[in-house]
């Protein structure tokens, strides 16, 4: 049992369940699922391994560290799933730590220096994946320099392997932007002189969630699906491209219940004054936990025994404020279930939602959630 008011339920159904249906969606390419930072908010472990449970047969992530914990969770199921760190990582890093990481790992290069990098490194390399810059302009080999890196990798040894290609669309999430076919024609472009210069490139792929959702010429080899395994569209232009499920629920409990008098005002600032006697709750949950501190000002709500519940005014460190349904006003009570995100009674409060209000994307609103908040598998 858990000694906190403030809950993630994460169900590992529901991803594995979002991964069957994308795997079918991506045909004959592999799947791979993105579980870094902490995998989405829902917690690493819980979702590499209901990931390969349900056909991943790839898994992604951010950072070395990242890569060691989720190898380590692939060795614990028997599955041989590569993990492939999607950035090139700090060179002093890989220089001290490259070797020590088991041979699934696959390093990102981006640079010759970076090719040079893990070529230098204490121990074998086996394998690394080359980022093409089509347009994101975040990291990747540009195309003026695809010549020096292409000599780095004939130059590096046979300690490195390049094992395969890619690139990152910046707008796949929506769908009728041009530019998304343009980042897929220079990333044929640079894949034909990748293979003029004589390297084979391996698995090819281009397609994150959004790709894979909504522009197939962009499924290739692999796909990199993150947001939607966790039953989250990329971005609501794309709400009913795929069934998914929700993975999450964010929880806390009613910890005391007044009535406002009329004039008064709640929470620091004074942003909101009762305009006729009014209920307000309080929620143990606040912006340490991952909720915004302007979630009340900018319309985000709270379902209370089914009811819709508006937060009232900012956001505190450890509590929030919220002004009871009508319907309900007389009747909430202290230890009363506060659903921040998911499904109560006949409604739910989605990431999506919250994260509109909030003038965000349901990435960082799921990815806010700190770590203070305990994830309980459901």
């Amino acid at each position: 049992m858990s000694l906190s008011v403030r809950l993630a339920r994460v169900r590992p159904a529901a991803i594995e369940a979002n991964v069957r249906r994308l795997a079918e969606r991506a045909g004959r390419a592999a799947l791979c699922a993105v579980v870094k930072a902490d995998g989405y908010g829902h917690g690493a472990v819980t979702a590499a391994r209901a990931a390969l449970a349900g056909g991943a047969s790839w898994l992604a992530v951010a950072t070395i560290r990242e890569a060691l914990e989720v190898a380590e969770t692939a060795d614990s199921i028997g599955s041989d799933a590569p993990v492939l760190i999607l950035a090139e990582a700090d060179h002093g890093l890989v220089a001290s730590t490259a070797g020590r990481c088991p041979s699934r790992v696959r390093f990102t290069v981006a640079s010759a220096a970076g090719i040079r990098t893990l070529a230098a490194a204490p121990g074998p390399v086996p394998a690394v994946h080359l980022k093409v810059d089509t347009g994101m302009h975040r990291m990747g080999a540009l195309p003026a320099e695809l010549d020096s890196v292409a000599g780095a990798l004939r130059t590096a040894g046979d300690g490195l392997r390049l094992e395969g290609v890619w690139t990152h669309l910046a707008v796949a999430d929506a769908p009728d932007d041009p530019f998304t076919a343009e980042q897929l024609d220079r990333f044929d472009e640079a894949l034909a002189r990748l293979g003029q210069s004589g390297l084979p490139v391996g698995v090819v792929h281009a397609a994150n969630s959004a790709g894979l959702l909504a522009h197939p010429a962009s499924r290739r080899d692999l796909v990199r699906a993150g947001i939607a395994v966790y039953g989250v569209p990329p971005s609501p232009e794309l709400e009913g491209a795929i069934e998914l499920e929700p993975a999450l629920e964010l929880v806390s409990r009613v910890t005391a219940v007044r009535t406002v008098a009329p004039g008064e005002t709640v929470s620091y600032g004074r942003h909101w004054r009762a305009g006729e006697p009014t209920r307000v709750a309080t929620v143990a949950i606040g912006y340490a936990d991952g909720i915004r501190r302007d979630s009340g000002t900018a319309g985000v709500e709270v379902l209370v025994r089914g009811y819709r519940c508006p937060i009232l005014g900012a956001v505190t460190m450890d509590q929030l404020m919220v002004g009871l349904h009508p319907a309900i006003a007389d009747e909430a009570t202290l230890g009363d279930e506060a659903v921040l995100i998911g499904r109560q009674g006949d409604d739910e409060i989605t990431a999506t939602e919250v994260a509109q209000r909030l003038g965000t994307i349901a990435y960082e609103v799921l990815t806010s959630i700190s770590s203070r908040v305990p994830r309980v598998v459901a």
